[in-house]
């Protein structure tokens, strides 16, 4: 039986929170059934809707995977500019990382890079060299198995989330483009100069309100 894995990101535009890689497992019949569940991608479906089909996810696959890349591991990669080794390269890493724990026969992948087959060859290189890789634009709007990881790695991110509000403070979505976030970050910043490792700090909106605030 051909196993197909699915593999995608949730995360990788906040300024707050982890970037979270998932990876989940099927053989090729038995994921034909997806799409009937109402599997799609996660930006589409709603949070107590991903919550319930994340069950029925993990109830029907063969295995699923995780790699979460903290902010302060994005940080590292960002502030170190080499060219073809940002962040579309350590997401690269981490999908490898995950096909590699679930050892399909074929993964399919939404890269993160324009340039498909750069993205594609980077995680090819450090997987073992039987396992065949498919990556494209919007996979998550196209093969439900890469749909289903969305769902779980959208799930994941959102509790990581939750936890960090619960334990700093209602700071919205934290995208640089919600005022939420900008305020709470603000804040954040009146009286420390230091960046917290929930943060991601090399983030433009980070770096330019952290000047501001040390006026």
């Amino acid at each position: 039986m051909v196993k197909v894995a699915g593999v995608d990101e949730a995360g990788r535009g906040p300024a707050i929170g982890p970037l979270v890689v998932g990876g989940v497992l099927f053989d090729e019949e038995t994921a034909e059934v997806l799409p009937s569940m109402g599997v799609r991608d996660s930006k589409k479906l709603s949070p107590r809707r991903r919550e319930s089909l994340k069950a029925e996810i993990m109830d029907l696959a063969d295995g699923w995977a995780f790699f979460d890349l903290q902010p302060w591991a994005i940080d590292k990669v960002v502030n170190r500019g080499v060219v073809y080794r940002k962040l579309n390269y350590l997401e690269a890493m981490a999908m490898a990382k995950v096909i590699r724990d679930l050892a399909p026969h074929r993964a399919i992948v939404d890269p993160a890079d324009t340039v498909i087959d750069r993205f594609v060859a980077d995680i090819k290189r450090v997987i073992p060299p039987g396992i065949e890789v498919h990556g494209e634009s919007h996979a998550d709007d196209i093969y439900p198995v890469v749909s289903a990881a969305s769902i779980l790695a959208k799930v994941r991110r959102d509790r990581f989330v939750a936890e960090l509000r619960e334990e700093h403070g209602d700071f919205g979505s934290g995208y640089s483009s919600d005022r939420r976030t900008v305020s709470f970050l603000e804040s954040w910043f009146e009286d420390r100069d230091d960046c917290p490792p929930f943060m991601r700090c090399s983030w433009a909106t980070v770096k330019r309100i952290r000047a501001a605030q040390a006026r």
